[in-house]
């Protein structure tokens, strides 16, 4: 499985991490600039958990009626937003870790609410790019990002024992 991992199919993943944010980028602008409103949404889902066959199990349904529902200003918010930013993130390769753990937050939770869509595609992107690993921003942000961060982390730490051992030595 080496291979899955090497640097030579970082162009590959860099084009799914690439289209993958496009997906997330174009649905939060969408969203943000047509005056989204869960509120329908969340009813619907709520009433799809009824029935023989229900498309939203019982436990998810008491959580949108009970949770997110009574809050649906602020899924009016998290929801365009989360997407957008995602899809920044992805498109640039900046957080790429956390922003695909967020758009597959996002592909469940939609799935959960009985909306099939594009999400389990969009959730199976995430989940190979995650696979992957660090590969997948090798052509992004993170490549250069991540080692600065840990380089600086690294200084701090080793300034901070050369300190204690200078105070521990007087």
């Amino acid at each position: 499985m080496a291979w899955f991992r090497g640097t030579k199919m970082a162009v590959v993943w860099t084009v799914l991490r690439i289209w993958l944010g496009i997906q997330w980028f174009e649905a939060g602008i969408g969203k943000i600039t047509g005056g989204f409103d869960a509120t329908g949404y969340l009813q619907g889902a709520i009433v799809k958990a009824g029935g023989d066959h229900p498309a939203v199990q019982g436990w998810y349904a008491a959580f949108l009626k009970h949770a997110a529902l009574p809050n649906a200003e602020l899924i009016n918010v998290l929801v365009p937003w989360g997407e957008a930013l995602v899809g920044i993130a992805l498109i640039v390769g900046l957080a790429t870790l956390p922003a695909l753990l967020a758009g597959a937050f996002m592909n469940l939770n939609f799935m959960l609410a009985g909306t099939t869509s594009t999400n389990p595609i969009l959730y199976t992107a995430a989940m190979i790019l995650m696979a992957a690993g660090a590969v997948t921003w090798f052509y992004g942000a993170d490549r250069f990002v991540i080692p600065y961060i840990k380089n600086n982390l690294n200084r701090k730490q080793g300034l901070k024992k050369t300190k204690q051992h200078h105070a521990a030595a007087h």
